[in-house]
Formats: structure tokens, sequence, C-alpha cells
């Protein structure tokens, strides 16, 4: 298998390109498509054995679970456990680069789970990876394109060359950005800055 690139508008996306990623993650595709930081490798949340593929692919170690993305809110509150504390930070920092770390709901793999049954989840800005998740209608799991000695792939020709192998579709939104999500913990209604990134906490720290 050989992936299918496609250049797609980063802004104004077509419609169709959308459709397309949208079905190989319906059929238990894997793609790789713009977020809000690094490129990210996806497939469908509620799909374990594309997410069996995709451990294998990264060469990720299972007992390191991935992030996901969902589409709002509402959605949020379907996977994690979300306190009014928690929900107040999430309504004032999304959609953006940030990754929140929450209690997981029965509706989470357990192999996206961490030992003490948290997730890390976001919902992103970027529009391409908003689309997808609204056409989708599952959130969509969410992995840094990084090759095996742990370097970011922000351009997708390499990201056609380390994974193309795997991959269903690319969606080419040209060259990524430099800086990984900033991560926050609000497990017990306490903000945990755990990875400083491209989003600005400082707000609510």
């Amino acid at each position: 298998m050989t992936a299918q690139i496609f250049q797609i508008h980063p802004v104004d996306p077509q419609p169709r390109l959308l459709d397309k990623a949208a079905q190989a993650l319906q059929r238990g595709g894997l793609i790789a498509y713009p977020t809000d930081s690094y490129y990210g490798l996806g497939c469908d949340l509620l799909d374990r054995r594309a997410i069996d593929r995709l451990y294998q692919l990264k060469g990720r170690d299972r007992r390191k679970p991935m992030s996901f993305l969902v589409a709002d809110l509402s959605e949020v509150s379907r996977y994690a456990k979300v306190s009014n504390f928690a929900y107040r930070i999430l309504r004032h920092l999304t959609p953006g680069p940030f990754t929140f770390v929450l209690e997981a709901t029965r509706l989470v793999p357990e192999i996206m789970q961490t030992r003490q049954q948290t997730v890390g989840l976001r919902v992103p800005e970027n529009v391409v990876a908003h689309a997808l998740c609204e056409r989708l209608g599952h959130p969509i799991v969410s992995t840094s394109a990084r090759n095996r000695d742990g370097e970011v792939l922000r351009d997708p020709e390499e990201l056609r060359d380390e994974f193309s192998h795997g991959l269903d579709i690319i969606l080419d939104a040209g060259i990524s950005e430099n800086d990984p999500s900033t991560v926050l913990s609000l497990v017990g209604d306490t903000v945990t800055l755990l990875r400083q990134g491209k989003g600005d906490a400082s707000s609510v720290l």
C-alpha cells in the first residue's frame, strides 16, 4: 500500500478531500493530517485494529497512550470526566494548541488510557483537523509524525518517505508548525503544566 497525497488548502479545505480522508478513517485506515502543531498520524479512536496498526507504524511503546482530537466541548465530556473547574479552563483555552489530561470515561479504549485511567485530548483550532472530526463523528487519534529517531517530520514529502507504506492518505497543507502542543493536566481540579509548547496557558496558571 502506498499513501495517496492530496494538497489541501489549510484555511479553506476542499470538501471532497475531507470526505476522502473521513471515509478512509471510517474504513479503518490511517492518515496523516495537519493539526495546530505538528502533523498528526491518526485513525478512528473507536477502531481497535486501526489503533494497533498505528502503534506498529509509529514503532511506539504500547504502554504510552496517544492523545486524540474531539470536535468540541460536548465531545470532551463524552470521553473525559469534566468538572465545573475543568470546564471553565477548557472553555477559556479551546479550541487551540493544547492537550488536556483528564480522567477517562468508559467510552475510551483501554489502550488509550494511562495506568491512572487518564487521557490526553485536544479541541483543534486547525480547520482541517476540526472538519475531519466533524465528518467522522468520532474522535481522531493524534500522534506526532516523528521518525524512529524521534525527529519531527514537518514536510509532507518526508512523511511520504517515512510512512507511506502504512498510511492510506496524506493531507498536504504545507510545512507544519515547529512547536508541539502545550500539555496541561486538569486532574484533581488543579492546573499543572506538563509541557510548554505553542499554547500560552499563563492566564490559567
